[in-house]
């Protein structure tokens, strides 16, 4: 049975992108269709940030607990795995059905299907029900991304895992291998070292967090390290086996020269790839490139006058809070308001043990554009907060053009770092100078003082650290 329709907007994917772009286009008054062929709220609420981020406090929680001697306490804990997946599901399930109640009552008309291109202004739907016709006037696809695969390591949820395999296993794996150190990789490693794995990690590069600079993936790399964490740089995973106890991972160096691993389970993390196949992009004007990712310009517009594009499916940076800004902006074009101006630097945040975080520009970038950075940093070892909680590792960084004194990036290692970081992004969009951030009082004893600290440091007037000569 086939149904015909027609929209002013269809939006095809229902992740941070999607549902932000259905909502806010309903909001201004269009008519709207949002097909989803999985689960609302893609893979960010349902397979990725918020069920891995449940994960990391737990883990975090049993670390502090299990090594708090040194505060006067000594207790012992049991992990109970399958409760702990319950509650993970319940925290998705609560977020899944506020945005599935958030498109009701904004009137947007929610599709459980999966969607095909026929042309540039029609859409084939394929739903339990039958096959539904959707005539456009404009489009976002908002398709998202997925786990690369490894060749020889294909996903099968038992012995080797995607990143969402392995927020969803019945119990922690007795040892895991860990192929790629980017975010991913690192955020869970740490997750099930602190659960009682024991981890190893292999790495073809010769580093952890490798977009990130050095001195920001070191302390990761370090405190993993102090964990139990094991790495294994400059070898890539070649071949894995079942043996009797398990898995042999085999890898291979730059030599040629091969190691092996023995693992309960191999977890692959090496990047993330767009949804485009099967859309049917073909049938239309889009343009993808060599990976996959559909080209757009800064609003979302596509080759295609009716089709636009955003999220991870429209490239970089592939963050959740950024595909809801540009889900957000090319709905407004679409609607005929004119959009909130593109962010000019998006906050870049991992979830390690410490925290790392990012925004705006580093020394070397400000120094290519011409600009002459000066840097203020605040140990945390030298907060206050930080002592009384336990958790003094880290820094905070700003970076100021010594010229104008606007602030124009900054970098944070330690714990709330993606809490910190907003008002350093805050700082580089106002446009605000190092003075600005040094004389807004900061409450204390917080974590925020540390970056108050840190443009005084600029300025040659902190207080509880050395000023530079």
């Amino acid at each position: 049975m086939s149904h015909s329709s027609n929209t002013e907007l269809v939006v095809v994917g229902g992740g941070p992108a999607g549902y932000a772009a259905a909502i806010r286009a309903a909001q201004r008054d269009a008519d709207v269709v949002l097909v989803e062929k999985d689960a609302i709220g893609g893979t960010c609420l349902n397979r990725g940030c918020i069920p891995s981020k449940a994960f990391v406090s737990v883990a975090e929680r049993v670390e502090k607990v299990v090594h708090a001697e040194h505060l006067g306490l000594t207790a012992d804990v049991d992990v109970d795995f399958p409760q702990l997946v319950d509650w993970k599901d319940e925290v998705v399930e609560t977020l899944t059905g506020g945005v599935e109640y958030l498109c009701r009552t904004n009137g947007v008309d929610v599709v459980d299907g999966v969607a095909r291109f026929a042309d540039d202004d029609e859409l084939r739907v394929e739903t339990a029900d039958g096959k539904r016709h959707i005539a456009f006037d404009h489009a976002i696809v908002a398709s998202g991304s997925r786990p690369m695969t490894l060749p020889g390591f294909e996903f099968d949820g038992r012995n080797v895992l995607s990143s969402a395999d392995a927020l969803a296993l019945e119990s922690v794996p007795d040892s895991l291998l860990v192929v790629g150190a980017g975010y991913i990789g690192m955020e869970l490693a740490t997750v099930y070292e602190k659960l009682g794995s024991d981890v190893r990690v292999v790495e073809m590069l010769d580093g952890v967090l490798p977009a990130f600079p050095d001195h920001l993936g070191e302390p990761v790399r370090e405190r993993a390290e102090e964990l139990g964490v094991e790495f294994h740089f400059g070898e890539a995973a070649q071949s894995w086996t079942e043996t009797g106890d398990g898995l042999e991972v085999v890898t291979e160096d730059e030599s040629g020269e091969q190691s092996s691993y023995d693992a309960s389970e191999v977890l692959v993390a090496i990047g993330r790839e767009p949804v485009t196949d099967g859309l049917g992009l073909d049938n239309t004007d889009v343009t993808v490139d060599q990976d996959g990712f559909v080209e757009t310009d800064e609003d979302g517009r596509t080759a295609s006058s009716q089709i636009f594009a955003a999220g991870d499916v429209a490239g970089d940076p592939m963050l959740a809070h950024a595909a809801t800004k540009e889900g957000v902006i090319a709905a407004d074009v679409v609607a005929g308001h004119a959009p909130q101006s593109a962010p000019l630097h998006v906050p870049a945040v991992v979830f390690t043990d410490p925290e790392v975080a990012r925004v705006g520009l580093s020394v070397a970038e400000a120094e290519q554009e011409g600009l002459d950075p000066v840097v203020g940093e605040f140990p945390l070892r030298a907060n206050g907060r930080s002592l009384t909680t336990d958790n003094e590792r880290g820094f905070v960084r700003l970076i100021a053009d010594g010229d104008s004194e606007f602030v124009v990036g900054g970098e944070v290692v330690g714990p709330e770092a993606s809490e910190l970081i907003g008002e350093i992004g805050l700082a580089v969009e106002m446009g605000a100078t190092v003075e600005d951030v040094a004389a807004t009082v900061h409450v204390h004893p917080s974590l925020s003082e540390a970056t108050m600290e840190a443009a005084e440091h600029v300025l040659g007037t902190a207080i509880h650290t050395e000023n530079d000569a």
